[in-house]
């Protein structure tokens, strides 16, 4: 019988911690690796030293699904690089059988393998039986882990037991596409299957810091599913959710449960970043981690004013400091400049669309199945003017982030002015994910639907999203349209004020709609200027110009 593998181990420098599937190196810079790719490593670390054949390494982590060999050569690429093994001679390959996690090798030659968990029997799970004895702070950059319990059939009949498994595995492969919530694979939660459980001694034992748990019953034509997220330090309930559905057919329940839950406990303002956001509000300054900066800098990002984007980069630069790989921050320093871009103070454009570029190349080269990243580099690339490449990185984010809402509704925000009815379909799709969505999921609404001269949508959009000077050029245009002048008038009294030498030419320091006449019929209608005078042209930073304004400035100019 195999030895289970310990839980922790240290290997060329670093720290790798099995349950949480982490790799810390000296410096305290941390990678998650995916859910498989930590499993892959486990069953390696049970046998070091002997060859473990390709079919029993998937069979041991994927179990009875199908998955082509590329799946584990990607788990094994993704161990490679957190454990700097760039010659292979921690992870070796044994061609066409299988592979070797070689534990004893001469200093000078290979890095050394230290064990440093103990065999033990608690809950007499052998999937625990490497207790770790060490006690660490938690490195700076690493995320609380999510552990998903086997959903309960509460039913008790077969065809209950399998859409509950069903329901359980969609839920955990559906977790673990968003990056920025580590997830525990299934085959370290099965073990709690039938059994009492106490939720915290379950976060001890895994080293995670929720629990979802649920159930499911049949009744006749109908089926209830319920879930419960739970902070496992405490016991404390942070959310529940009971979904009543007709039992006609089992599948597409299951994959519309399974979207619902993962996009109301990830994303930015999801229910596990809000949760540990309170707790970072209660730290003290001097007691925040890189972790808790990223929570704060999101949290003031999402006020979608001028100066939330400083203070959110304020926030991300301190939390890099600290943790300059942990690849959120380095992502979401990236979506501050774009947001900036969008809001219509003065910016220098050219070196915002440079400093963009640098994060998001950073991102995407840190992990590049994270779908934020991939549109961060879809996003430099349109800012650089190379189309083809930004749609190649869109596509990758929308299929790496499929029921990410965060990223469905960045990519409706980059459509909005262009693919103006595919941005409101995507728009529409996103918002049944998450009905109760953030405020800031109204800057691109109020876009998509402002380009699709739907001003009443727009105007209602408009009206819940931070204070800047576009936010108010949005209200006045929209209000001027449905004839409310007093309202349009007052707002394009803010806009001036926030922003003196506002004009529908400068809205947007690249072409942001593609009909050109929307901006400068709806600003004239308002009272705001639609031109840049020659002075503003001038000191203008951004790409883009209309062609009739240039004919009215050279009318001016001429005479």
């Amino acid at each position: 019988m195999d030895s289970p593998a310990p839980m922790a181990l240290r290997l060329n420098g670093r720290t790798i911690d099995l349950r949480r599937g982490t790799v810390t190196d000296e410096a305290g810079h941390c990678v998650v690796m995916r859910p498989q790719a930590a499993e892959v490593l486990k069953v390696l670390a049970a046998r070091p030293g002997q060859l473990i054949s390709k079919d029993d390494l998937v069979q041991a982590v994927w179990g009875p699904i199908a998955v082509t060999d590329d799946s584990l050569v990607q788990c094994v690429k993704e161990i490679r690089k957190a454990l700097g093994d760039d010659r292979h001679e921690i992870v070796r390959t044994i061609h066409k059988r299988g592979y070797v996690l070689e534990p004893d090798q001469p200093a000078a030659a290979r890095p050394r393998l230290h064990w440093i968990g103990l065999a033990a029997g608690a809950l007499g799970l052998v999937a625990l039986a490497g207790l770790y004895l060490w006690a660490t702070p938690r490195p700076e950059g690493e995320r609380p882990a999510l552990a998903v319990l086997p959903f309960e059939n509460i039913s008790g009949d077969v065809k209950g037991a399998g859409f509950a498994d069903g329901l359980t595995e969609d839920i955990v492969t559906d977790l673990a596409r968003f990056r920025d919530v580590p997830v525990i694979a299934r085959t370290s939660t099965e073990v709690y299957r039938d059994k009492p459980r106490d939720v915290r001694e379950i976060g001890k034992a895994l080293g995670v810091g929720y629990v979802l748990e649920g159930s499911l019953q049949v009744d006749g034509y109908r089926v209830r599913v319920t879930a419960q997220l739970i902070d496992a330090r405490t016991g404390a309930h942070v959310w529940s959710e009971r979904y009543d559905r007709d039992a006609a057919d089992f599948f597409p329940i299951q994959d519309e449960i399974t979207e619902k839950i993962a996009a109301t406990l990830t994303g930015w303002q999801g229910q596990i970043v809000e949760a540990e956001r309170s707790l970072a509000r209660r730290k003290k300054a001097t007691d925040l981690n890189a972790y808790d900066y990223w929570l704060l800098g999101i949290e003031a990002k999402h006020r979608m004013t001028p100066q939330s984007q400083i203070e959110a980069r304020n926030y991300f630069e301190k939390g890099l400091k600290l943790a300059p790989d942990f690849m959120p921050l380095v992502r979401d320093m990236a979506v501050a400049y774009c947001v900036e871009m969008d809001l219509g103070s003065p910016i220098d454009y050219e070196a915002t669309v440079r400093t963009q570029l640098k994060y998001a190349e950073k991102a995407v080269a840190l992990d590049p199945n994270d779908a934020g990243a991939n549109f961060m580099m879809a996003l430099a690339n349109d800012n650089r003017g190379d189309g083809g490449q930004a749609e190649h990185y869109r596509e990758l984010a929308l299929r790496l982030g499929s029921n990410n809402a965060d990223i469905l509704m960045q990519v409706a925000w980059s459509w909005g002015g262009w693919h103006t009815e595919r941005a409101i379909a995507l728009i529409e799709r996103t918002l049944t994910l998450n009905p109760r969505h953030p405020p800031w999921w109204n800057f691109p609404m109020t876009a998509a639907y402002f380009a699709a001269r739907r001003f009443d949508n727009a105007y209602t959009s408009a009206k819940r999203i931070g204070e800047s000077p576009n936010q108010a050029a949005y209200v006045a245009m929209s209000a001027a349209w449905l004839g409310k002048s007093e309202e349009a008038a007052a707002a394009a009294a803010k806009v001036l004020r926030a922003n003196p030498n506002w004009t529908a030419e400068s809205m947007y320091p690249y072409q942001n709609f593609a009909d050109e006449t929307l901006l400068p019929e709806s600003a004239a209608k308002a009272g705001l200027p639609v031109c840049m005078t020659a002075a503003q042209l001038a000191r203008h930073s951004g790409s883009y110009r209309t062609s009739s304004c240039d004919e009215e400035r050279a009318r001016t100019t001429s005479n």
